[in-house]
C-alpha cells in the first residue's frame, strides 16, 4: 500500500491535489495493465465496427472539414471513440475506485488524517482521473494513427480536447459515488452510459434519427465530447467548437459545486 505524506501547512494549496496524484502513479507503476486493457476495448470497437463494418458502409457523407467532402466511416468512428475513451478513463477512477476507496477500503480516512482536507480528496482524484482519462486517450490515439486514420494535422487538439473530456465526467462520477449505496447500485451507471454510448452519434451521423431525437442527443455529454474531438480530427476548426467547450466546463463546475458537500458529509460524518 502506498504512503501518503502529509503536505507540509506552508506547501501551498495545490500541495494535496498533487500529493494524492503522486499517490495513485504510484500505485499504478505495478498495476499499469489496467490501463493498457483500457486501451484495448476502443480498439476492438475501431477493428470490429469501424474497420470491419466499414468496409460495407463505404464513406459517411459531408463531414471532411470545411470542404464537407465525405470520409471513410472507419475515420468517422475512430474520434468518437477516443471521446469515449477519456470518458471511460475518467468515470472509471471516480466511480468504481473511488466507490471501493469510500466504502470498501476505508482509504480516506487514513488520508483525512493528515493535513489534507476533504476539498484536497476531491481535486487530488479529479486530477488524477482527468490525467488517467488524457492517458488512455492518447494511448488510443497512438494506436489510430498507426492505422492510418489520422486525416488532419489538426488531430492533435484531441489530446487537450481529452483532458477537458475527462474533467466532466470525473467531477460528474465524483458526484455521482457520493450518492451510491452499495455495488449493486453501479447498474445505475450502467444503464445511462451504455444507450449514452450507442446513440451519441459514436457510430451515426445525427442526420439518421429524426429532428425530435436530434434534439435529445445533442443535450448528451457524450454527444458534445464526441463533437470536442471529432471536428478537429477531421480538419474542422471553428466557432463550432465553442459550445462543446463551454458545456463540459460548465458540467465539471456543476459536478465539483454538487461534489464537494456531499463529500463533506459523506466523509467527516
Amino acid at each position: 500500500m502506498a504512503v501518503l505524506t502529509a503536505p507540509h501547512p506552508a506547501a501551498g494549496a495545490s500541495a494535496g491535489p498533487r500529493m494524492l496524484v503522486e499517490r495513485n502513479l504510484m500505485i499504478y507503476r505495478h498495476t499499469w495493465a489496467l490501463l493498457v486493457a483500457e486501451v484495448f476495448e476502443p480498439v476492438l470497437y475501431l477493428v470490429s465496427i469501424g474497420i470491419g463494418i466499414g468496409q460495407l458502409v463505404g464513406r459517411v457523407p459531408g463531414l471532411g472539414g470545411p470542404s464537407g467532402a465525405d470520409v471513410p466511416y472507419s475515420a468517422f468512428v475512430a474520434p468518437a471513440l477516443l471521446a469515449t475513451a477519456a470518458m471511460n478513463g475518467a468515470m472509471n477512477e471516480t466511480t468504481f475506485n473511488m466507490f471501493s476507496k469510500l466504502r470498501t477500503n476505508h482509504t480516506y480516512d487514513s488520508i483525512l488524517a493528515t493535513p489534507m482536507t476533504v476539498r484536497d480528496v476531491a481535486f487530488g482524484e479529479v486530477l488524477w482521473a482527468l490525467l488517467r482519462g488524457t492517458l488512455v486517450t492518447t494511448g488510443f490515439l497512438a494506436v489510430v494513427t498507426a492505422f492510418g486514420l489520422a486525416h488532419s494535422p489538426w488531430i492533435l487538439l484531441v489530446v487537450p480536447g481529452a483532458a477537458l473530456v475527462g474533467f466532466a465526467f470525473a467531477a460528474a462520477g465524483l458526484a455521482v459515488v457520493t450518492y451510491l449505496r452499495s455495488w449493486q447500485d453501479f447498474q445505475f451507471i450502467q444503464l445511462a452510459m451504455l444507450p449514452m454510448f450507442l446513440f451519441a452519434t459514436t457510430f451515426y451521423p445525427l442526420g439518421v434519427y429524426p429532428r425530435w431525437i436530434q434534439v435529445v442527443v445533442e443535450c448528451l455529454p457524450l454527444y458534445q465530447s464526441i463533437e470536442l474531438i471529432r471536428q478537429p480530427a477531421l480538419g474542422e476548426i471553428g466557432p463550432g467548437l465553442l459550445l462543446p467547450v463551454v458545456y463540459l466546463l460548465l458540467m465539471g463546475l456543476i459536478g465539483l459545486r454538487v461534489a464537494l458537500p456531499r463529500m463533506q458529509r459523506v466523509l467527516l460524518h
